[in-house]
């Protein structure tokens, strides 16, 4: 059978770096996330006894390396009682690799066409257990709107709830976009070098705070409660990768003057905050009113190669569009 699925990236307000266990992607700490509805990766499965080998043409090329995606298609196969390989087909509207989140939207799209084309009929839960086996960030991005992903201490509890609904709340998401190519250190290897570090403590003893303050202001819609603890874990997450050994140094000179332009608009009375991922790429928050102004300034820093606007995005779906 073949099916067709599509998702939506997700940014962290409340970010991870590090993990309680790197096989099954179980991170140390809670985490919480805004769906994008702009950015999409659309994924095409089919598992067929005709193909030799599983196979993966991501962005019109082939990809050699399955390990993360054969992750997922195993426990698929495991739970379906299945020997058949699979064809995956899958295309995003966005720069792979970049710290824009692919592999959220990418695995998650995955996870649940995949699981329909080997029969199943997987609830959100398991859809989001399932996805985090090829990327953590992928568990979020089953579902729409606010989420928040329960580190769990086992594969089993180890998975993203809903908080809000993508219509609860109607921020804005300015994707600005420094740099396209593929960061030249991934995340994974980026999450494993964060044991070693000597500040990680410091910043896993402060989150609960900062997740108390995200998760009752994204139910109070209080903004500048979000927006302040946002920023202040986004420092915090690129302070521990800056003092990785090796560095881990994702910023370029783009993304400063971007953090720069954000504090300068606030200090004029336009609210925004800023908020990184593993990439040189920058999402600034803002409310719907604010919006294109602050757009229209962004495009004028130097460096800065487009500004995409999102808002809250929907759940991870079928759809009958395939891509062959």
């Amino acid at each position: 059978m073949k099916f067709t699925a599509i998702s939506h990236p997700n940014i962290a307000l409340i970010k991870y770096w590090g993990k309680a266990d790197e096989k099954l992607n179980i991170p140390l700490n809670n985490n919480i996330s805004i769906t994008l509805d702009k950015l999409t990766t659309t994924t095409t499965v089919e598992f067929s006894e005709k193909y030799p080998k599983d196979s993966l043409i991501l962005n019109k090329k082939e990809t050699a390396n399955l390990e993360r995606v054969e992750r997922v298609l195993n426990e698929i196969r495991k739970m379906a009682g299945i020997k058949d390989k699979a064809k995956i087909v899958s295309e995003n509207n966005f720069p792979t690799g970049a710290g824009l989140a692919s592999s959220s939207s990418g695995f998650s799209a995955l996870a649940l066409a995949a699981s329909k084309a080997a029969g199943l009929n997987l609830d959100k839960k398991e859809l989001s257990i399932l996805a985090r086996l090829g990327s953590g960030s992928a568990c979020r991005s089953i579902y729409g709107g606010f989420v928040e992903w329960l580190a769990g201490k086992k594969s089993e509890d180890s998975y993203a709830i809903q908080i809000a609904k993508p219509d609860y709340w109607d921020l804005k998401i300015l994707v600005t976009i420094i740099k396209e190519d593929e960061k030249e250190v991934g995340s994974t290897k980026g999450h494993s070098l964060a044991k070693e570090n000597p500040f990680l403590e410091t910043r896993l003893k402060i989150l609960d705070k900062y997740l108390k303050d995200v998760r009752n202001g994204i139910k109070e819609k209080d903004f500048t409660k979000v927006g302040k603890a946002a920023e202040f874990d986004c420092i915090s997450m690129h302070a521990t990768m800056m003092t990785s050994i090796p560095m881990l140094l994702y910023w370029t000179t783009g993304t400063i003057r971007v953090i720069n332009a954000v504090k300068k608009m606030r200090e004029e009375g336009l609210e925004c905050y800023f908020t990184i991922d593993a990439g040189p790429n920058v999402k600034v928050l803002c409310l719907p009113e604010n919006a294109k102004k602050i757009e229209s300034k962004l495009r004028e820093v130097k460096g800065v190669k487009n500004v995409i606007e999102n808002r809250p995005g929907e759940d991870a779906r079928i759809s009958e569009d395939h891509l062959f």
